[in-house]
């Protein structure tokens, strides 16, 4: 939160740009314990699966999670057992463009760049943007007004382009300020579900 990282970095938080949140964000996140990101993530989870926007959604897009990022395991893991569809994007890095597809199994996914799990296309399922209900949309901090910053390759804001798809991200305490630096091309999501928090846009 706010708070904890102005503990870190002084008068500066207030002032800096995305790099410097990236850096920042990144260096918290670095630190967490396993019990700290199990605690956090299952409590986030249970906020998720008891919302209508949850309920609601029959095919729902999210990334796979890496490292220390929020667990999304035990989201597809749940969306299995109700039935629900998930999808997973593969990037495109020549054009920037995110492509999501429909997977039953861990086993249909490969390691991409990045250490980034990605969904083999030819053992999955192509789901068009009209089709997805729901989008967890990934990111390493956030604010009150829906604004994220992610890892700077802007995939994201290109795929919500002109699309009119529920889009809801999930993160720790710590990655939810009240306010960050935003372009006008930046698309902000319209939930966001921290342990202690629930905001909609």
């Amino acid at each position: 939160m706010l708070n904890y990282l102005g503990d870190k970095t002084g008068n500066r938080v207030s002032e800096m740009d995305k790099s410097q949140w990236r850096k920042e964000i990144k260096k918290v996140m670095n630190e967490l314990s396993q019990a700290e990101m199990k605690e956090q993530s299952k409590t986030v989870q249970e906020k998720l699966f008891t919302s209508e926007l949850w309920k609601k959604a029959d095919v729902v897009g999210t990334t796979i999670s890496v490292g220390n990022e929020l667990d999304t395991y035990s989201i597809i893991k749940q969306a299995w057992e109700e039935n629900k569809r998930i999808a997973a994007p593969k990037c495109f890095p020549e054009n920037r463009q995110l492509i999501f597809y429909e997977f039953s199994s861990f086993e249909d996914l490969e390691e991409s760049f990045y250490g980034l799990k990605e969904p083999i296309p030819s053992k999955t399922l192509k789901i068009t943007p009209e089709e997805m209900e729901l989008l967890l949309v990934p990111g390493l901090v956030f604010d009150e007004e829906g604004y994220r910053i992610g890892y700077g390759g802007g995939y994201y804001d290109r795929f919500l382009e002109g699309r009119d798809i529920k889009t809801c991200s999930l993160c720790y305490d710590f990655q939810l300020v009240r306010k960050l630096p935003h372009d006008s091309f930046d698309i902000p999501v319209n939930y966001i579900i921290s342990p202690v928090k629930a905001i909609k846009k």
